[in-house]
């Protein structure tokens, strides 16, 4: 017979359960930065394995040697591709005089009034309004100093990061034995096999989907150098290299990279007449950008998402769009490889679930 008191107890059992789970997510949400610094380290570690057996069976390095030496190489790579951007720095910045804030409030002023002609030559009488707002005497850029402060401190946070990223990547690389020795000891001996199975399994999607991501960042890069030479944008390598980079943040580094590519177009011809080479450049060269993301979204991105983790694209959508509000940029850049862990998980150890079966039966 059921009673207030049971009922009052099943209530006061469901409350507790409530704010349980109402804390541990609260928790995981404040410790979010260490789980991406974590997830990130996973991925490290699997695209990284590979290089520290190759040392090892191939030069007959010891473990922990074989670490270092795949670290500082992974090191040398990420700085070389911040050096490549040191010449377009300079480039730009002598362009715009960056020492001088004089000299860009006279180019930018210079630049509004070109747009101002422009407009008028249309038709669309923008100097009156231009005149009642007084943009030109509000120009004010005292902000030069804060906005260094700024990139400082994303930089600082960033450095953080990294060296937190490497630091778990290093550990997680030499004591992978001793983490799998681990994991068998707390999981039972009948778990073990479905354990070891989704790990293989998970090696082998991933490494297949940072290949075609490889693959398709190359594409981008090529196309998008065709389009800046074309047009003769000044630093096209680097340029190019830098927007097809920003691909990996889906959906808004395409928009991010076509933003910087039309600025960084405008910048290096600066001085030009603004009707007859700023603008037409800066426009072919965002229509050429945005075809080679036709291209993209059509082709590349697709044949990725079937052939490689083996996900409908509206799966990874939404995906991408949950972990971005929960995580950010990283959260954007890690969803697919962290949708592709928990569904091969999903399928070892849950497989009769309707929902898993539905996410994986192409898996």
């Amino acid at each position: 017979m059921i009673t207030s008191k049971t009922i009052a107890n099943g209530l006061l059992r469901a409350l507790i359960m409530v704010i349980l789970a109402i804390g541990v997510l609260y928790f995981l949400y404040k410790i979010k930065s260490i789980i991406i610094y974590v997830i990130v380290s996973l991925v490290l570690t699997l695209m990284a394995n590979p290089f520290v057996e190759f040392l090892k069976n191939r030069f007959k390095f010891k473990n922990t040697p074989a670490v270092v030496v795949t670290i500082t190489v992974m090191l040398l790579v990420f700085a070389t591709f911040i050096l490549m951007f040191v010449p377009l720095i300079i480039s730009q910045s002598n362009s715009l005089s960056l020492l001088d804030t004089k000299s860009i409030e006279n180019s930018s002023v210079a630049l509004l009034n070109e747009l101002n002609v422009f407009l008028v030559k249309h038709n669309i009488d923008a100097g009156n309004l231009l005149k009642e707002s007084n943009i030109a005497s509000k120009l004010d850029f005292n902000f030069i100093p804060t906005f260094i402060n700024s990139i400082l401190s994303v930089l600082g946070e960033f450095g953080m990061g990294l060296a937190s990223v490497l630091f778990i990547t290093f550990f997680f690389l030499k004591d992978k034995v001793k983490f799998i020795v681990g994991i068998k000891k707390i999981i039972p001996a009948q778990q073990q096999e479905k354990v070891i199975q989704s790990l293989e399994k998970i090696y082998q999607l991933l490494n297949r989907y940072f290949i075609g991501l490889i693959i398709q960042l190359l594409i981008v890069f090529v196309l998008y150098i065709i389009v800046l030479l074309i047009f003769g944008v000044k630093n096209a390598f680097v340029i190019a290299l830098l927007c097809a980079v920003l691909n990996i943040i889906p959906y808004i580094g395409p928009l991010i990279g076509s933003i910087l590519a039309a600025i960084l177009t405008m910048i290096s011809n600066l001085g030009a007449d603004f009707q007859t080479e700023i603008l037409p450049t800066t426009f072919f060269v965002l229509l050429g950008f945005w075809m080679v993301q036709l291209i993209d979204n059509n082709f590349s991105q697709p044949i990725i998402f079937s052939k490689s983790v083996k996900s409908h694209p509206l799966e990874i959508f939404l995906t991408t769009l949950m972990s971005g509000f929960l995580f950010g940029i990283i959260g954007m850049i890690i969803a697919i490889p962290c949708f592709t862990i928990i569904k091969v998980i999903g399928k070892a150890f849950i497989p009769e679930n309707a929902i898993i079966k539905a996410l994986t039966k192409n898996i």
